[in-house]
C-alpha cells in the first residue's frame, strides 16, 4: 500500500486503539493482500490487559458522550457519513486488499456505512420517551437511557459495514463501543472506523479497537465493564458467545449463519431471475451471510434454469481485484476455499452433478453450479460460504416451502414468481427474518430491520424501527410532589 495515506499511518502499526494509540501487548500479526499474500501492514494483537484498558477508556469517553445533547451526537454521526464519502477510495482500497473483494464491493461498504450513520443520526431527532398513564396523581414517564459500553465482535467478510452498522446506532443512543475486528481484517474492520469516529468529533476512546482471536472475544464477553455484546459471525461461535455472555447476564445480539434459499416458480422471467440469483450466489465469492446457498427450482423449468445459471457462471472472471477487472477475487484464505471444496466433493460423491467449471485452485475458487442436489446432501444442509450454486427441484408450493424451511438457519429467502398472491402466501409460511419477492438475497438497507430466526440469530438488531431499543434500555420515572400516605 502507498505510504501517503490520510487515515492510517505507521504509528498505527502493532497498536491497539484506546483513547490513544497504545502498543499491543499480545503481539502482532501481518495483514496480507489476500490475492498475493503480500504483507500490507503489521497490526497489533490485543492482550487481556489491553481489553481492560480499552474498557476503562471507553467507559470514561462514554460518560462524556452521553452528557452531550442529542443534536451534538447527531452532528458527529453526520460528519462520520461525510468523512466516509471523502475517504471512500482509501477505505475501499483497504477493503479490496484485506478481504479479496472487488472494488465495487468496497465502495458499497463505505457508502452503506455512510447511510447507516445518517439513519442513526435521525434516531437522535426522535422523542426519547413517553408520558405514561397512572392510577395516582403523579407524573409517570419512561425514557430510553444508554446501556453503557457495547462489546462489538465482527467478522472478516464485510468488515467496515458490519462494524459501522452496529457502532452508529450504538453511539447515537449514547453508548461507547469496544470493537474486536477479525484478526484478518483489523484495518478496514477496526482502525479506520475508530479514526473516522474521532475525526468526526467524538471523544477519544469512544470507539476502542482490540484486534484478537478467541481469547479476546471471550474477555469481551466476560468483562464486567461491558454491558452488551453484539456479535456477527458463525452460528457455533454465536452459541459460545451467547452462553458466555449469558452467564454475566449481558444483553446479547446475534447475527449468525444463513443457509439461504431462492425459490423459483415456473411463471417468472427465468433470464432475469438467473441474473439475480447468480449475483446472489457468487458476489464476493459467496462469502456473505445473505448469499443464496440453495436454489429451489420448479421441476418444469429446471433444465432451462440450469442452462442459464451455468452460462452466467462461465462468463465470470476470477483474479486479483486490486490489479485486474474481475467479478470474483480470492477467498479469504486457502482453508476457507478448501472447506467449500470439501462440501462440494462430498455432495458429488453422493450423487450431485457438476454443471460446467472446475474447483479452481488455492484461494481462487471459480463459480460453480451443481445440479441434482437433494436435501440429505452437504451442499443442502451446510452453509457453503463459497461461490457454489446448488440446485434442488420441487414439484409444488408445499414442497417448496418445506424445502426452504428444512434447515435450522432462518436469515433470508427469495421468492421468484409473477403471481404476487402466491408469493405473499409462501412468504407467510417461511421461517426467515427477511423475505425478498422477485429479488435476490444480498440486500442491505439501513432503514430495514436485519436479523434472522432459528440458528441465524436472535432477531432484527440492525436497522429499522427497533434499532433504538436494541442499543438502549427503558427507565421508568415517577414524580410525586408530596410523599403519598401509606397505612404503616
Amino acid at each position: 500500500m502507498e505510504k501517503n495515506l490520510t487515515l492510517l499511518s505507521e504509528q498505527h502499526e502493532q497498536c491497539v486503539v484506546l483513547d490513544r494509540l497504545s502498543p499491543a501487548r499480545g503481539g502482532s500479526v501481518a495483514v496480507t493482500d489476500k490475492a498475493t499474500g503480500e504483507t500490507l501492514f503489521t497490526a497489533g494483537v490485543a492482550s487481556v490487559d489491553d481489553v481492560n484498558d480499552a474498557v476503562k477508556a471507553t467507559a470514561a469517553a462514554q460518560k462524556m458522550w452521553a452528557s452531550r445533547s442529542p443534536v451534538e451526537r447527531s452532528d458527529v454521526l453526520r460528519e462520520f457519513a461525510r468523512l466516509c464519502h471523502l475517504h471512500q477510495d482509501e477505505i475501499g482500497g483497504w477493503i479490496v486488499r484485506e478481504t479479496g473483494s472487488i472494488p465495487a464491493k468496497g465502495v458499497f461498504e463505505v457508502q452503506t456505512s455512510a447511510r447507516d450513520a445518517l439513519f442513526a443520526a435521525s434516531l437522535t431527532d426522535q422523542p426519547n420517551g413517553h408520558i405514561l398513564a397512572s392510577p395516582s396523581v403523579r407524573e409517570s414517564k419512561a425514557r430510553r437511557v444508554p446501556l453503557g459500553v457495547v462489546g462489538v465482535i465482527t467478522p472478516w467478510n464485510s468488515p467496515f459495514v458490519l462494524a459501522a452498522r452496529v457502532i452508529m446506532p450504538a453511539i447515537a443512543m449514547g453508548n461507547g463501543c469496544v470493537l474486536k475486528p477479525d484478526i484478518q481484517t483489523p484495518i478496514s474492520g477496526g482502525y479506520l472506523i475508530a479514526r473516522l469516529v474521532e475525526m468526526a468529533g467524538a471523544p477519544p476512546g469512544l470507539v476502542s479497537v482490540v484486534p484478537g482471536e478467541g481469547a479476546i472475544g471471550k474477555e469481551i464477553c466476560t468483562n464486567p465493564g461491558i454491558n452488551m455484546i453484539s456479535f456477527t459471525g458463525s452460528t457455533q461461535t454465536g452459541r459460545n458467545v451467547s452462553a458466555t455472555a449469558g452467564q454475566q447476564l449481558k444483553k446479547v445480539s446475534l447475527e449468525l449463519g444463513g443457509n439461504n434459499a431462492a425459490i423459483v416458480f415456473p411463471d417468472c422471467d427465468l433470464a432475469a431471475v438467473a441474473s439475480a440469483t447468480a449475483f446472489g450466489s457468487f458476489f464476493h465469492q459467496g462469502q456473505i451471510c445473505f448469499t443464496i446457498g440453495r436454489h429451489l427450482v420448479h421441476e418444469d423449468v429446471r433444465g432451462a434454469y440450469l442452462k442459464l445459471l451455468t452460462e452466467k457462471a462461465a462468463r465470470l472472471h476470477v483474479g486479483n481485484p486490486a490489479t485486474e477487472q474481475v467479478h470474483l477475487g480470492p477467498m479469504i484464505n486457502r482453508t476457507q476455499a478448501d472447506r467449500a471444496r470439501d462440501i462440494l466433493v462430498r455432495s458429488i460423491s453422493a450423487g450431485a452433478e457438476l454443471s460446467g467449471g472446475d474447483h479452481g485452485e488455492g484461494a481462487f475458487m471459480k463459480p460453480i453450479v451443481v445440479d441434482r442436489v437433494t436435501a440429505d446432501m452437504s451442499l443442502f444442509r451446510e452453509e457453503i460460504f463459497g461461490p457454489v450454486a446448488p440446485i434442488t427441484t420441487f414439484r409444488n408450493e408445499d414442497e417448496a416451502v418445506n424445502l426452504a424451511n428444512a434447515v435450522a438457519d432462518g436469515l433470508v429467502t427469495s421468492v421468484f414468481t409473477d403471481d404476487i398472491g402466491r408469493a405473499l402466501r409462501v412468504s407467510d409460511r417461511l421461517r426467515t427474518g427477511i423475505v425478498h419477492i422477485n429479488d435476490q438475497t444480498v440486500v442491505h438497507e439501513a432503514f430495514a430491520p436485519i436479523g434472522g430466526m432459528g440458528t441465524s440469530g436472535n432477531g432484527a438488531r440492525s436497522g429499522g424501527p427497533s434499532v433504538a431499543d436494541e442499543y438502549s434500555q427503558w427507565q421508568w420515572i415517577t414524580v410525586n410532589h408530596e410523599v403519598p400516605e401509606y397505612p404503616f
